[in-house]
């Protein structure tokens, strides 16, 4: 789970990260309109409107299996009653929504997947709606420029190591006065061994699996499995010029993917990077 903020009209507006997927924070949004004693209120007031609760039942039922009808059309009978009440915490409890979260603690605070956020900031104030959804696309945006930089950075540096990796071929494993179909072959060899260490298939194997993906196996990696595969290309190359037989080299490849993976994945500092 992830914390940020942006700033609409002066007002500090909470986000989180929640399984992919973006909550903002209702709270935030209420005291952009009244002060922190109103906000719990004012949500509330929301939450227990007819037309309010149309829309939220409607969005679990569209994106939560697990939400549970029976309950809605109870709350939906009750609305306009003078006696009905609602917090966000009972409609999560009564039906499993996972549209809305209450957070206690550090990022405490009613959140709402951005769908609903918006449609809460509509009854709120429809003119600090259009600045919160402004901001927000502009966070969106700096977000996939910055993942888009990093995922080229690798492409770029695998590239770099893979035109060392050939040249060690060429030195090393093509015989003098061989067909370019013969080199080319060799090349393509050499590729998949990499392809087999770090993906356990070859790329003609991903293909038959993909037929519907475009590029290619390595278009598709994480950025975690493009740093190994960076990483394996050097390796390689100096296996190679060690005279180590493609089986041998295949084999120590592999434990090395596979450990450089685990600690990749373990790793608290690049699962912070990801996350800024």
């Amino acid at each position: 789970m992830k914390k940020e903020k942006i700033v609409v009209k002066g007002n500090e507006i909470g986000l989180l990260r929640i399984n992919g997927e973006d909550f903002i924070s209702l709270t935030d949004i209420a005291n952009s309109k009244s002060g922190d004693s109103r906000a719990a209120d004012i949500i509330k007031n929301w939450i227990r409107n007819r037309t309010t609760l149309e829309f939220l039942g409607t969005w679990e039922q569209l994106y939560n299996a697990d939400f549970k009808v029976v309950e809605f059309d109870h709350f939906k009978m009750q609305a306009g009653l003078h006696s009905f009440v609602l917090s966000p915490g009972n409609w999560i409890e009564a039906t499993q929504a996972k549209g809305i979260v209450v957070k206690s603690g550090k990022y405490g605070g009613t959140y709402a997947h951005k769908d609903i956020a918006f449609e809460f900031c509509s009854s709120i104030n429809a003119v600090f709606k259009l600045f919160l959804i402004r901001e927000f696309q502009r966070l969106k945006d700096e977000e996939n420029k910055r993942l888009k930089l990093e995922w080229n950075l690798q492409r770029t540096i695998s590239k770099i190591n893979y035109r060392i990796h050939t040249d060690a071929i060429k030195e090393n494993l093509i015989p003098p006065e061989l067909s370019k179909h013969q080199v080319q072959y060799i090349y393509a060899n050499e590729a998949d061994i990499l392809n087999m260490a770090m993906f356990g298939m070859t790329a003609k194997e991903w293909r038959d699996r993909n037929p519907e993906k475009d590029g290619n196996l390595r278009d598709h990696a994480t950025l975690e499995q493009l740093v190994v595969l960076s990483n394996l290309e050097s390796i390689n190359s100096v296996l190679i010029d060690q005279g180590s037989s493609q089986s041998e080299r295949l084999v120590r490849l592999n434990r090395i993917a596979i450990n450089q993976m685990k600690s990749l994945l373990g790793s608290v500092s690049v699962k912070k990077l990801k996350e800024k």
